[in-house]
């Protein structure tokens, strides 16, 4: 069963967010934190992986990333604080 995960990216200094959706999160926060993928998070320079939440249907794993690319900056960061209140980088040991 494959799972999907819904995540959220940071900088250094927390001033821009990203989220996005993936079928695996340990390559996909090394493909963040390399710049492997030129785009919008190489460009902030998004290397933080500060949220994520798992499932395992995919149309409900991109129906959530839509949801909360479309919320207020404030909801996300209040979502983040729930789990991770200091903004701790969740794959900073995983390579």
């Amino acid at each position: 069963m494959t799972t999907f995960y819904v995540y959220i990216m940071t900088n250094k200094h927390h001033t821009t967010l990203y989220v996005g959706v993936t079928n695996n999160l340990i390559r996909r926060a090394y493909e963040h934190k390399e710049k492997i993928n030129k785009g919008f998070t190489s460009k902030y320079n998004l290397t933080k992986l500060i949220y994520f939440e798992d499932t395992t249907d995919v149309y409900q794993a991109i129906c959530r990333e839509k949801q909360l690319k479309n919320w207020h900056r404030q909801w996300k960061i209040n979502l983040i604080k729930n789990t991770n209140p200091n903004f701790y980088d969740l794959a900073s040991d995983w390579y």
